[in-house]
């Protein structure tokens, strides 16, 4: 800050800009940490086998996920664990098909938590459960089918790629 020594009587009207900046860059490193966090949803990894058929999630997809310590997170969001039958009869309630729910569990979670969900969603309109699971690294499915969804190149809306 500087400091005029002449005489001039005159004021200077300078606003003091360094204390907005010293706020703004704390927001900056905050909102650095924060933002990655929010946006990941959740941490489980599911479990892993091999024979499994690739199934990419679309936008339409109402996926549960568990997380190792038993939180529920509704298509990447966390909810309340009591507020999920409310959610998911919500959800399914207007609907008149496709009762599809997805659930990503954690590994080391207890099974009777996932059964817990389960029958939650079992009693607010959910017909069909999914269970999300991740192919073993290193190995390809033994159904020859499967490992040609897997390996086939994507088509652009236009048809030639």
């Amino acid at each position: 800050m500087g400091m005029s020594v002449g005489g001039g009587g005159s004021v200077k009207a300078e606003p003091n800009v360094v204390p907005m900046i010293d706020i703004m860059l704390v927001l900056l490193i905050i909102f650095m940490l924060v933002i990655p966090a929010v946006s990941a949803g959740f941490q489980a990894v599911p479990p892993q086998g091999q024979n499994l058929k690739p199934h990419p999630e679309e936008d339409t997809d109402q996926v549960l996920g568990i997380d190792a310590d038993g939180q529920y997170y509704l298509n990447r969001a966390p909810i309340p664990n009591e507020e999920l039958g409310a959610r998911l009869n919500e959800i399914f309630g207007n609907r008149e098909e496709d009762f599809l729910l997805y659930v990503k569990a954690h590994k080391d979670l207890e099974y009777s938590k996932i059964l817990d969900a389960l029958d939650i969603a079992a009693k607010n309109r959910v017909r069909v459960a999914g269970m999300i699971t991740d192919q073993t690294p290193g190995t390809q499915s033994l159904v020859a089918s499967d490992n040609l969804l897997a390996n086939q190149p994507r088509t652009p809306p236009g048809g030639v790629p």
